[in-house]
């Protein structure tokens, strides 16, 4: 049985100049449609970078090739479409539909093209949530098992492996749409604060580590459903070549990335509505620094994601104005986490920050040391404006493939933080509260704040009396 070459974790993919490093055998440079410079990759036809993917007796891509152009070819095609191209080169250039197939032709090939649909079901398996990829995959898998024990053994264990993980998705889902419903997110009507009925975040979890850790799972757990493809499908526009389909009518099969930028917002809220609510001004001040020391645990462990929301809920107006609580408030340790996540310079501060956990992650020993959350909606902008920068084909109508390195190489930095396992224990009654808890609308915060602390001024005056007016009706 001839073994694949191993393939190595995400960290290693990419070298730092964001190109591929030829980890297998390399086909020749400038041939069928493909420029090449210093051994990389720079451009190429669809169709010669379709069939760059396909391996054959003498040749096997390399893994940063096969992750890069299955996350950029959705820009071109839908996935469907490369895995029906895919299929027919396979049993095509293989002769793999001639009735005397010769055995020893199929051991040489077999584990090539098993080990390339491994990779695909492993690092997009929501493709597979369209039936056409799966009649597809099941097709190919079974002409290369026909026959052999061994190979049927394994396509077995992919298929299952593929079921399994498609199934937890759907889980998921389902319990995300339960919480969803069962928070309803708002309190929109806010008649008097509902002191009696409503358990504050300090009596449900009164240690800010044990917070930010809670916290940490709900981000790991978020982000670890997020395909890489999704990054990539959130601007998908339609391809100038493409005469009239335009890309992704039907493409969009998840949408955990939405999912985790709602989760952000809610945090945020949750942070103001819990520091507005008290009544007594010393209450509200211990609340406003115990979340400055939940924010401070975050930023220790590497959760950057809940400290910037953390940060932007206690940003609100309806938090930033209550200038007597502010004033019991001891903000040196505050002042500096905002100095950290400044965004001027473009986040200078934060992204020196990104890279140093991102450095102590890569030689980690422990989960725990390994845990990187990045400021999420700033990781898609860096993204998005990658994608903006550059066009995606050349003027000769081949596709820009150096582009695709550098898109690739952000989203393989993800895929490493995203396989990390939460090191801490789940406490369930302080989820529950984080995740269901009901959290104030703009105007109730707005109303709970000027309760709390008089308006000052007619703008503010005008709108509380706009507000006690509304929540009356």
């Amino acid at each position: 049985q001839e073994r694949m070459p191993q393939t190595p974790p995400f960290a290693a993919m990419f070298d730092s100049s964001g190109y591929s490093r030829n980890l297998y055998q390399s086909k020749e440079d400038n041939c069928g449609g493909l420029s090449y410079h210093d051994n990389n990759l720079l451009s190429g036809s669809l169709e010669a970078l379709i069939q760059h993917l396909v391996p054959n007796i003498d040749y096997y891509p390399d893994r940063t090739y096969i992750f890069t152009f299955l996350l950029s070819s959705r820009l071109f095609m839908h996935p469907y479409e490369l895995m029906a191209k895919v299929c027919h080169l396979c049993i095509e250039q293989q002769r793999l539909s001639e009735p005397g197939l010769d055995k020893n032709r199929i051991q040489k090939i077999a584990p090539k093209i098993l080990q390339l649909l491994t990779e695909w079901t492993e690092t997009f398996p929501y493709d597979f949530r369209d039936e056409r990829m799966m009649r597809n995959l099941k097709e190919l898998a079974q002409r290369i098992a026909s026959g052999d024990e061994m190979y049927w053994k394994n396509v077995q264990h992919l298929l299952q492996n593929l079921i399994r993980k498609l199934a937890t998705v759907s889980q998921y889902e389902e319990v995300l749409a339960k919480i969803n419903a069962t928070s309803t997110d708002r309190l929109t009507v806010l008649k008097t604060k509902p002191q009696s009925i409503q358990r504050d975040i300090i009596t449900v979890c009164n240690d800010p580590y044990a917070l930010a850790q809670q916290l940490t799972h709900i981000e790991l757990e978020r982000l670890n459903y997020i395909g890489p493809e999704e990054f990539v499908q959130a601007f998908v526009q339609k391809d100038p070549l493409d005469n009239d389909k335009s890309c992704y009518g039907d493409r969009k099969k998840t949408r955990n990335l939405e999912a985790y930028v709602e989760w952000f917002n809610r945090l945020s809220y949750l942070v103001a509505t819990e520091i507005c609510m008290p009544v007594k001004k010393k209450h509200r001040a211990r609340v406003i620094e115990y979340f400055i020391d939940v924010a401070r645990e975050c930023f220790n462990i590497g959760n950057f994601n809940s400290l910037m929301a953390i940060i932007s809920g206690m940003n609100m107006s309806p938090v930033s104005r209550l200038k007597k609580t502010w004033a019991k408030v001891k903000t040196a340790k505050f002042d500096i986490l905002e100095h950290q996540m400044d965004p001027s310079s473009n986040f200078y501060n934060y992204r020196t920050a990104l890279r140093g956990a991102t450095q102590r992650s890569l030689t980690a020993h422990s989960n725990r040391e390994k845990i990187v959350i990045p400021f999420f909606s700033l990781l898609i902008k860096d993204i998005y404006f990658l994608n903006e920068g550059c066009a995606n084909r050349l003027p000769n109508g081949h596709v820009n493939f150096e582009k695709f390195w550098e898109l690739a190489k952000q989203v393989s930095e993800f895929m490493t933080w995203k396989q990390v396992e939460c090191p801490f224990e789940r406490d369930r009654k302080i989820l529950q509260y984080l995740l269901t808890v009901p959290v104030f609308s703009d105007d109730a915060l707005y109303l709970a704040s000027y309760e709390s602390e008089s308006p000052e001024n007619h703008i503010e005056k005008d709108r509380w009396k706009t507000l006690r007016f509304v929540s009356e009706v």
